[in-house]
């Protein structure tokens, strides 16, 4: 079994969390600025066992688009073209940041620390692709 590999994907920052090769519990790996994501992902698929990737869907409250909803289905379809042999899942994203920012509080980090917003996008990576294990 090959891991999992979560996105959050953002216009500027890309959140980036991984699962184990059992594909049982998620971990933040990283966050890349957006840019140089298709690279990154490129060396990742070449250095590891990518099972499928797993992108946050965003939306509204509403269950409507979002502004960024346009900007990942395009990076889904580049992800889709690219590696044609990897399944994309998309699960909704809906609340994840602000878990994210209730987590981070949550577990001690300093006031600086909680600022920074590569941290959220990372541990917004990290749910989105613990959901998906516990949906799956």
């Amino acid at each position: 079994m090959g891991k999992a590999l979560g996105i959050d994907f953002g216009t500027k920052r890309t959140g980036i969390a991984i699962t184990d090769a059992m594909q049982i519990i998620a971990g933040g790996l990283t966050t890349v600025l957006t840019h140089l994501l298709d690279d990154f992902i490129s060396d990742l698929v070449q250095k590891e066992s990518i099972e499928c990737f797993v992108v946050g869907d965003p939306k509204n409250l509403d269950g409507s688009n979002t502004n960024s909803t346009g900007h990942v289905n395009g990076f889904v379809k580049r992800l889709q073209k690219k590696y044609p042999e990897i399944p994309v899942h998309q699960i909704d994203e809906r609340f994840t940041s602000k878990i994210a920012k209730q987590s981070i509080l949550a577990s001690g980090i300093k006031k600086k620390g909680r600022q920074n917003k590569a941290l959220v996008d990372e541990v917004s990576a990290t749910i989105i692709l613990q959901n998906y294990l516990d949906y799956k």
